[in-house]
């Protein structure tokens, strides 16, 4: 069950979703949230401003990322983590999800 917290939450707002992937633009207002979740894909993170995320894992342990505009950063799927914009400003950044379809062998030229 996910914890109950009294912070306000991250907004996202898909711009693209389509077989191949999802592009979703997430505003954080200082000290929002995600919610703990799932990543079902690979996925890609574009930070838009700086700031700093306190990532919190499912084990309850806890780890800083410092977010630069403009440098990018990929996980694989399967992370499981609750983010939360721990500075004092808006934290945004575009988040592209890379849904699976590789291309069989035959295709590739």
């Amino acid at each position: 069950m996910p914890e109950q917290t009294q912070r306000p939450a991250a907004v996202g707002t898909v711009q693209e979703d389509n077989d191949r992937v999802r592009v979703t633009e997430f505003r954080f207002a200082p000290g929002a949230e995600t919610t703990p979740h799932v990543h079902q894909w690979d996925y890609v993170v574009v930070p838009q401003t700086d700031g700093e995320l306190l990532i919190i894992s499912p084990d309850g342990s806890e780890a800083r990322s410092l977010l630069t505009s403009g440098v990018s950063y990929c996980r694989p799927a399967g992370v499981s983590h609750n983010v939360i914009n721990a500075g004092p400003g808006e934290v945004v950044f575009i988040e592209i999800e890379m849904k699976a379809h590789p291309i069989p062998e035959n295709q590739i030229q």
